[in-house]
């Protein structure tokens, strides 16, 4: 174990009691949030990207050694073990030198060279490899036995070939060398299926494309393996032949004789036949495992910022699912989100029934005084739109809101155990009204997968991809906190040292016996025991609780602490978290201990100045350009408002209001060079677009941002605070943000010390 603290402090550049301690707290079912927010002493202050990594790098550096011991003992059982290859195989830091290591010994099916050995020809083969000068002719005869098969000296030497072909092709150094050939000099090479031409025109740019290995981005990786996939591409991976020759010859001709001669056609069958395959193997593996770890990175990127996408608030809200000839959907809730009444109506199916859908919604607009209303932006959004503004309701703020999931959280068993008798169209227009209340408490409620900002999300590895949106989520959750009377289980899950049981358990307590009055009381819940209570307390937050430290991120294991300061200062905790002079008098160095630091005290002293604050940016209404609702209604040279829907390697996608999302290149998004959009913008924000170019056939729309930057970074915005929304005017838009610094790019940074 303090080997695994010394070299993941390397790795990583922290200190390694940091390591020591973080592990050891893994283990014992500690938290990544936990950890990050309430155990600074221990760790020296290490945030959540950091704690993630030693958990990950931990967990690969303990299956590195099972494998090892698992060789160690196959080759034990073999016989084969020596001294040296013990020390070779624990040395090896990673699972491809301990494999490239263990090749040659491993047990496999019989091949060429396997029925050669067993003809008697091994001594053949080691005579060709010394490279002497010999006979080989005369060498070979002496092999010629019909009863094992060797009929002539040609089969001889054929057999001999084949066991110095294979003998190259698992040597450990020589397939570290051809890794590294593939990986520096490989190519992508990429044609189109003979007659596959129509069907596959979306691959149509890959129908003859080269592009080398190193440099090659992984949208473009993964596009052609689902082009190879579907069976409308052809796709290699190699180097130029002559170069992996040159390499291998390099390496095992010692001489220029007959010999020699032999090995030269042996590293030839032996590269085409056998090493060319593998190597061509790993490396797509190696590129697709590079590509799933970016697309998941953009993926759980995109997916933190929509999660953390500003909320409304709790407001009484009309939401509208909008549809053309099977109406729309309208559904009115309360403060807390909870149905209050829903219906049809059909303002797009004729003059009649558009002035029933009028006096439809003023009257629900009236009898429920709702504040805002929310238009799902799928089909006849805008239309909808449109119908609801010209309606002049008074104070209405009126939101269009994504409907990226709706449909998947309709039909899920979550929306059929909240409204058994409601049909999936009603759900889902209380899915979009509840986004525009906290995109967060219902987006939990959806597979992350399916909350449209992926990016060939659907082709990576699964679990993995699954991981790190579980660490997004769950880090959004608990970086927000949850209100623990009001809380939906599905939010409570994610909270930390909680999980669906728990959170399950939490909700029945809430059912049976009112609402929680004190944090403590969770100890009175079913199965929630001591080290869960540790674990989740300080995430979770009672609004107008008994104890006012119970509705802040205060840990109760420090309201002692806190009550102390209270009393120090001759006043009461209510009176320090209401005066920022009292707090400022406070001198924290005094209530340093052995457990507690400055670091612990300076965010009591933060969180008692903003108690429960919620981290997440103000609100701010949006509207689109009027009369532009359909990709025919756009002309080049247009300016329009936007909002940004996802973003890739390649540029940043944004709702323009047409139904079709256009496209800004990563070229065009800034006056300057930038590497990644996120650089200069993240989900959900508003920007303004030019219009470069539409393709209303293929449904393309270009966009730029190079003429449009006008907007003052995000880091010189201001946070929400105390919770309330601020309404701003439509036409404003929101200031460029800077996004903060990223849980999945800065891991992805720290994996690639390490990978």
């Amino acid at each position: 174990m303090e080997l695994y603290n010394i070299k993941i402090a390397q790795e990583l550049g922290v200190g390694c009691k940091q390591v020591a301690a973080t592990i050891a707290m893994l283990d014992e079912g500690a938290t990544v949030p936990f950890i990050s927010r309430y155990r600074k002493e221990l760790t020296g202050s290490l945030d959540e990207v950091q704690v993630a990594a030693i958990r990950d790098r931990v967990l690969q550096l303990r299956e590195l050694d099972k494998r090892r011991e698992a060789i160690l003992k196959s080759l034990a059982d073999m016989g084969k073990l020596s001294a040296e290859l013990e020390k070779q195989v624990k040395d090896a830091e990673t699972m491809v030198q301990l494999e490239d290591i263990y090749l040659p010994y491993r047990p496999k099916r019989k091949t060429r060279a396997t029925a050669a050995r067993e003809k008697g020809l091994q001594p053949l083969a080691d005579a060709l490899l010394a490279q002497n000068k010999l006979d080989v002719g005369l060498e070979a005869e002496k092999y010629i036995n019909a009863e094992k098969g060797v009929n002539t000296a040609d089969e001889a030497l054929a057999g001999a070939r084949d066991i110095i072909a294979e003998h190259i092709s698992e040597h450990a150094e020589t397939r570290a060398r051809m890794r590294q050939l593939f990986t520096e000099k490989g190519l992508f090479e990429s044609k189109v299926v003979p007659g596959k031409e129509e069907a596959g025109i979306k691959y149509k740019d890959y129908f003859d494309w080269t592009e080398p290995v190193k440099t090659a981005p992984s949208h473009r990786v993964l596009a052609m393996r689902r082009g190879e996939k579907e069976e409308i591409l052809w796709l290699d991976i190699k180097p130029a032949d002559e170069d992996a020759i040159a390499l291998l010859e390099s390496e095992f001709i010692t001489a220029n004789n007959a010999a020699s001669a032999q090995i030269k056609q042996a590293i030839t069958d032996g590269y085409k036949r056998l090493l060319k395959p593998s190597m061509e193997t790993e490396i797509r593996l190696f590129t697709k495992k590079q590509a799933d770890e970016e697309a998941i990175r953009v993926f759980a990127e995109n997916a933190r910022q929509l999660l953390l996408g500003a909320p409304l608030g709790q407001k009484r809200i009309m939401a509208i699912d909008p549809g053309f000839r099977t109406g729309c959907k309208v559904v009115c809730l309360d403060e807390q989100g909870q149905l209050l009444e829903y219906t049809a109506i059909f303002p797009h199916t004729g003059a009649g029934q558009a002035r029933e859908a009028e006096k439809t919604v003023n009257y629900l607009f009236e009898h429920y005084n709702i504040e805002a209303i929310a238009i799902g932006n799928g089909t006849a959004g805008r239309e909808t739109e449109v119908f609801v503004r010209n309606l002049n309701l008074p104070n209405a703020v009126i939101v269009m809101v994504s409907e990226s999931g709706a449909s998947i959280y309709s039909a899920s068993e979550v929306a059929r155990e909240e409204f058994p008798d409601k049909d999936v169209t009603v759900r889902g227009a209380v899915s979009i009204g509840r986004r525009l209340m906290d995109p967060l408490a219902e987006l939990v409620k959806i597979d992350p997968k399916s909350i449209g900002v992926g990016q060939y999300q659907h082709d990576v590895d699964q679990n993995k991809l699954q991981t790190s949106l579980d660490d997004t989520v769950i880090s959004c959750v608990n970086a927000v906190g949850v209100e623990l009377n009001t809380a939906s289980k599905q939010i409570l899950a994610y909270v930390s040292g909680l999980g669906p049981q728990l959170a399950q358990n939490i909700v029945d307590y809430r059912n049976a016996n009112g609402a929680f009055k004190r944090r403590d009381q969770l100890k009175k819940v079913a199965r929630l025991g001591d080290k869960a209570y540790e674990q989740a307390a300080g995430f979770l937050r009672i609004q107008g609780a008994q104890n006012p430290l119970d509705s802040s991120a205060v840990h109760p294991e420090r309201y002692a602490l806190v009550e102390q300061m209270a009393k120090d200062s001759n006043c009461t905790v209510t009176d320090l978290m209401k005066d920022d002079k009292l707090r400022k008098s406070i001198p924290l160095q005094k209530y340093v201990s052995d457990t507690v630091g400055l670091p612990t005290l300076n965010d009591i002293m933060a969180e008692l100045a903003k108690p429960g604050r919620d981290p997440r940016e103000q609100f701010e209404a949006f509207s689109f350009t009027d009369g532009v609702n359909a990709i025919s209604d756009l002309k080049v040279g247009m300016k329009l408002p936007g909002i940004v829907t996802n973003i890739t390697n390649f540029g940043a996608f944004v709702d323009i209001g047409v139904h079709q999302d256009g496209l800004v290149h990563l070229s065009q998004i800034a006056n300057r060079f930038i590497k990644d959009a996120n650089e200069v913008l993240k989900v959900h924000q508003k920007v303004e677009v030019t219009v470069t170019e539409v393709d209303v056939n293929r449904k393309r729309i270009a966009l730029s941002m190079r003429d449009n930057e006008k907007l003052e970074p995000a880091a010189q915005q201001k946070p929400r605070e105390n919770n309330k929304p601020t309404f701003k005017p439509n036409n404003q838009r929101a200031a460029k943000q800077e996004p903060e610094t990223d849980m999945a790019i800065k891991l992805a940074a720290l994996k690639g010390k390490f990978n």
